[in-house]
């Protein structure tokens, strides 16, 4: 299935939701380099929200550049299949070997700005993360690693504290309703 038919596919569970689905498809349609770093306007991303057999906890990643805890993700990078991003990601950031696939369907969407920063040394403009969000599973005593040129900190999280735990007041919400999409759809 293509991203477009996933993103299609993709039911809202909110008005913010539901808003950056209609964008997302507009800009799929607008843009032919929007699955890379090319258009530096926006481009899309592949999110994690990896939880514990339990659902009792999140794993999350100091990340250098938000000096933040946040999740774990990464650019598409021209791939199409952003489940795939996804768990490349989560292996890379991590060191996970063993990652459970809770659902292969999109788990949340989010148009995220983005501000301008430095990136290894290179000046990187404002722009618009096109992220979606996918579920996966963890065993929390599995070992981690820390992958320095991105993080500097990797841990299990409580649930009822990842928002307390992040520096970045916009992505407060965002966990929440990650969190909350946990119990609502049992997963």
């Amino acid at each position: 299935m293509s991203l477009e038919e996933q993103i299609k596919k993709f039911v809202p569970c909110n008005e913010q939701e539901q808003a950056d689905k209609e964008m997302m498809l507009e800009y799929i349609h607008t843009f032919p380099d929007v699955l890379t770093r090319e258009n530096k306007m926006c481009h899309f991303t592949a999110s994690n929200w990896i939880v514990n057999k339990e659902r009792t906890k999140v794993l999350m990643i100091y990340h250098n550049i938000y000096q933040s805890w946040a999740w774990i993700g990464g650019h598409a990078d021209g791939q199409n299949n952003l489940l795939q991003v996804a768990l490349k990601e989560a292996r890379e950031e991590t060191g996970l070997k063993n990652l459970k696939i809770l659902s292969d369907e999109i788990y949340s969407l989010e148009i995220l700005t983005v501000d301008s920063h430095i990136k290894a040394g290179n000046f990187v403009p404002s722009h618009l993360h096109l992220d979606c969000c996918y579920i996966l599973e963890a065993d929390e005593n599995e070992p981690l690693k820390i992958k320095e040129d991105e993080n500097s900190g990797i841990k299990w999280i409580d649930v009822d504290k990842v928002t307390q735990i992040t520096n970045e007041p916009k992505m407060r919400p965002i966990y929440q309703k990650l969190n909350d999409k946990i119990f609502i759809y049992k997963i």
